[in-house]
């Protein structure tokens, strides 16, 4: 009993939190004129919302015995298996396409800031709901009709018998799981051989160390200039190294919550389906089915909570509710911005030439850690084409 009271608790804090964070995301983006770039962050937002309103409630109800008694009838379990499929790979579609917008953003800053239009943002949208219902219309061919029913906890895509649930399994999990994993696979990659490049470049000289224009020939000056140059070599070579890891840090962190929410999901449902005698259902089921609800729950925070812009929007928002002066600005420090913004701080600064090295340490808007860093290329970026 207290095991399963334990197990009720979590599943319902997780509900709460998914609900919460979602929200709060979404407000501050909305609230938000020049947000317009987080409409990804935003849609995924909406997803995880829909999914904790109505998705983790009827997980709830499936994967505790306290509704052991709570039966459903086969057009009421047809509507579980729709939500459940849908919301997942528009939620899993989502997070892909947010990935390959963050390769432009830093890879190709000149590109993104034309192509990435309300137009293109409102054509993925449709395309990722498109692709999530034809999915999920999919696993409803040949559902039993009439009027059967079942208990919750066995309402799930192998309640219906037939050789076309496990090739919509495999198709499920290919278009799904592994092709989106590849591409973040794929996209990441990219982005940390741009900032590998970027690390291994020549650390930029700072301004203090530049020689001026009319060359004094003394040797005192030259002593001088000697000598500023010595010292600084041992700070550059620290902060390349730094930045280097932060990438990796950053790649093992988006790359291995995605892997750890969703790989045991597709995997126990692919074992499931190929597996000869193997049927779905059960303790292993509800396990792995919460382990991927819990990708709903922490999506808010990798997402947009530890975006430094969102966390100080949502500072204000918060300040101004309670009334407070305005001159109490939230003020965070490199060191405790999170790790993708220290991520895209570490491709901006490694990418700055000589003459903009002063204007990209300086705090203004453009320069901001999550900003198109359109003021100088990056490694790898392709020159753009003009019009």
């Amino acid at each position: 009993i207290a095991q399963e009271v334990v197990g009720l608790f979590c599943m319902i804090l997780l509900t709460l939190t998914a609900l919460v964070a979602n929200i709060v995301v979404m407000v501050v983006i909305l609230k938000t004129p020049l947000f317009r770039k987080f409409i990804f962050v935003c849609h995924l937002c909406v997803v995880d919302l829909l999914s904790a309103i109505f998705l983790m409630p009827l997980g709830i109800i499936s994967s505790s015995s306290c509704f052991n008694r709570v039966i459903y009838s086969i057009a009421e379990c047809k509507a579980v298996i729709f939500l459940n499929i849908c919301f997942i790979s528009a939620s899993i579609l989502t997070i892909s396409i947010i990935s390959v917008e963050r390769y432009y953003y830093i890879v190709h800053p000149l590109r993104y800031e034309v192509k990435m239009t309300i137009r293109l943002a409102v054509a993925g949208v449709i395309f990722i709901w498109v692709k999530s219902v034809l999915i999920t219309v999919l696993a409803l061919v040949e559902w039993p009709h009439g009027n059967g029913a079942t208990s919750a906890s066995r309402c799930t895509v192998y309640w219906s018998p037939g050789a076309h649930k496990k090739v919509f399994v495999i198709l499920f999990t290919v278009a799904c799981f592994i092709l989106p994993t590849i591409i973040i696979l794929a996209v990441y990659s990219s982005i940390y051989r741009v900032a590998r490049t970027a690390s291994l470049q020549q650390a930029p000289v700072p301004a203090q160390a530049v020689a001026p224009r009319h060359r004094c020939d003394s040797i005192a000056s030259q002593v001088t200039i000697l000598t500023t140059r010595i010292l600084m070599l041992p700070r550059l070579i620290p902060d390349r190294l730094l930045g280097s890891n932060k990438a990796i840090l950053t790649l093992i962190l988006i790359v291995g919550q995605f892997l750890c929410c969703w790989l045991p999901f597709f995997a126990f449902h692919l074992h499931s389906s190929v597996t000869v005698g193997t049927v779905g259902g059960g303790h292993g089921e509800m396990v792995v089915t919460w382990i991927a609800y819990s990708s709903f729950a922490i999506n808010p925070f990798f997402y947009g909570l530890l975006n430094r812009q969102i966390r100080e929007e949502l500072a204000r928002l918060r300040r101004s509710c309670l009334n407070r002066p305005l001159g109490q600005e939230l003020c965070l420090s490199v060191s405790e911005a999170s790790v993708q913004e220290n991520f895209l701080q570490f491709l901006q600064r490694a990418t700055c030439t000589l003459e903009t090295h002063t204007s990209c340490l300086s705090p203004s808007p453009r320069n901001r850690l999550d900003q198109t860093t359109t003021g100088f290329p990056n490694p790898g970026q392709v020159p753009e084409e003009s019009s």
